[in-house]
């Protein structure tokens, strides 16, 4: 059975009160609620989680490595801050999408920047709670109809740089 880590970043235990003008009033619960039936009906397995520690969140990326199929990533502040957790997506051989419940776009500029896109398969974002369910469907598609593994552009070990050539006399 395909198995899918769902990880949540900080500050999404608060969600339900946290800007409810942006992000709505479901809390973390009623979004996982959501997602497992969602998850029933496709026939695949979910882990959800949470965590409001950097370190929680690489550790369950590389454990994805060997337990999960694909992730499902909302990073929440993490987003525009850790190099970490984009290195960690980067090591591991599993497609991840990175989701937002608003559209960062159209906040504060320094929102719309992202380190976590740099790895991802794939972005969602904007659809507030059921952003998660469109993730959950996108990437059970990816995984069902095509061979996914690292996005296009990532690779696991730098590429090999040519010596520069010599410039030819004149």
């Amino acid at each position: 059975m395909t198995k899918i880590f769902v990880l949540n970043g900080s500050n999404l235990n608060m969600l339900g009160i946290r800007e409810p003008e942006f992000y709505g009033t479901e809390t973390l619960d009623d979004i996982r609620r959501k997602v497992e039936r969602r998850a029933a009906e496709l026939q695949v397995e979910i882990d959800f989680r949470h965590s409001n520690f950097e370190g929680d969140i690489i550790n369950w990326i590389h454990e994805a490595h060997s337990a999960a199929d694909g992730v499902i990533l909302n990073p929440g502040g993490f987003t525009r801050t850790s190099l970490s957790i984009l290195d960690a997506i980067k090591a591991i051989s599993k497609p991840v999408i990175e989701l937002h419940m608003g559209n960062p776009h159209k906040r504060e500029a320094y929102r719309g920047s992202s380190f976590i896109s740099h790895g991802a398969f794939g972005i969602i974002a904007g659809f507030r709670g059921y952003g998660y369910v469109l993730a959950l469907e996108a990437l059970v598609d990816a995984l069902q109809t095509t061979a996914v593994s690292k996005p296009e552009g990532i690779k696991s070990k730098p590429a090999r740089r040519r010596p520069a050539a010599k410039p030819s006399p004149r």
